[in-house]
């Protein structure tokens, strides 16, 4: 409840993570495929973006490394928007795989670069000659997730009722989460 800066950003953003979580797990392909007649997300499509935004925030924003795959080989320019339609055709445990093994390598770089500056970590991103900071990107991953954290209530609330602000008391994590 008192905790540090780096404490208090990383738990909130393992809240987010466990919100969203939350709100798409258990999920058959028909679930994680719904949509409102009026949007493109699913929470498939939900899943494969955060995956995305994980690695594209923690392995070229934060590090200047090649993005891991599947988005390195990933045909963007065929397709903008790949992260999220091809999620149409990835399995369910495709989906909740390639977010959870996201997440870890996430953790893992984060820790790195406090290890080497803390918040103040200096990241590869940078426009102007300045360059901004973990700190930086920490919160910019809050932000993505609080959005579409938002999308998932709607729409599980839509797919099988799933409502509510919080995780259940002992609802079982995945391991990132655990």
């Amino acid at each position: 409840m008192a905790g540090s800066e780096v404490e208090h950003l990383l738990a909130s953003l393992d809240r987010l993570r466990a919100t969203f979580w939350w709100k798409a797990r258990e999920l058959d392909a028909a679930g994680l495929a719904y949509r409102f007649p009026s949007s493109a997300l699913s929470l498939g499509r939900l899943l494969k973006h955060l995956a995305r935004a994980e690695d594209d925030m923690f392995t070229r924003k934060l590090w200047g490394e090649t993005p891991s795959e599947p988005w390195r080989s990933a045909p963007w320019k065929d397709d903008p928007e790949w992260d999220f339609t091809s999620a149409d055709h990835d399995s369910p445990d495709e989906l909740y795989a390639l977010w959870a093994a996201t997440i870890e390598r996430s953790r893992a770089s984060v820790q790195r670069a406090l290890a080497d500056g803390g918040l103040d970590h200096q990241a590869h991103l940078g426009w102007g000659g300045a360059h901004t900071s973990l700190r930086r990107l920490l919160f910019d991953l809050v932000e993505e997730y609080g959005r579409h954290t938002g999308h998932a209530d709607l729409l599980r609330e839509a797919v099988d009722g799933v409502a509510g602000e919080d995780p259940p008391d002992g609802m079982p994590w995945p391991h990132p989460l655990g």
